[in-house]
């Protein structure tokens, strides 16, 4: 069963960051832009696809928002972040801008054909990974795509 998007929705991620500046900085290197409209001294507005931002809050704003206690992402895992890119090329180039900007490897790449993903801690050590999709996977799903190249390569 598929369901169909939701019109105007957009989807804002808010995560805690120690530093607003150093962290744009950071990202920017990686090709994300910053919408200046929602942000002040304590939070810019990452622009990540049409509908879709992450929004950086200093870990003083973040905690306004929060009802529990803030984790330290250096020791305990919340969430995984993980955006796509439109070429396999275009994965490693994002994955060693972030490392060249100060990030850290997280584990090599990794290859399932359909798939091709890296991974890297931000300098709040915040997980992503980055990753392209062969857009036949991403419109049959992953299964149905390896069933169906399954089927092409078995001889008649």
């Amino acid at each position: 069963m598929t369901t169909s998007p939701h019109p105007g929705r957009m989807l804002f991620l808010n995560i805690p960051v120690v530093d607003i500046e150093r962290s744009k900085a950071f990202f920017a290197q990686l090709g994300f832009g910053f919408n200046p409209k929602f942000a002040d001294e304590s939070s810019a507005c990452m622009l990540v696809g049409e509908q879709a931002f992450v929004m950086l809050l200093s870990r003083e704003k973040f905690a306004e928002f929060a009802k529990l206690p803030l984790a330290d992402p250096a020791t305990h895992t919340l969430a995984l972040y993980c955006f796509s890119v439109s070429s396999r090329d275009e994965v490693d180039a994002v994955s060693a801008a972030a490392l060249a900007a100060g990030g850290t490897e997280v584990d090599g790449a990794e290859d399932y054909g359909f798939m091709y993903s890296r991974s890297f801690y931000d300098l709040d050590g915040h997980g992503w990974q980055v990753m392209w999709m062969d857009p036949a996977a991403a419109e049959q799903g992953p299964e149905e795509f390896a069933a169906a190249a399954q089927d092409t390569d078995t001889p008649a």
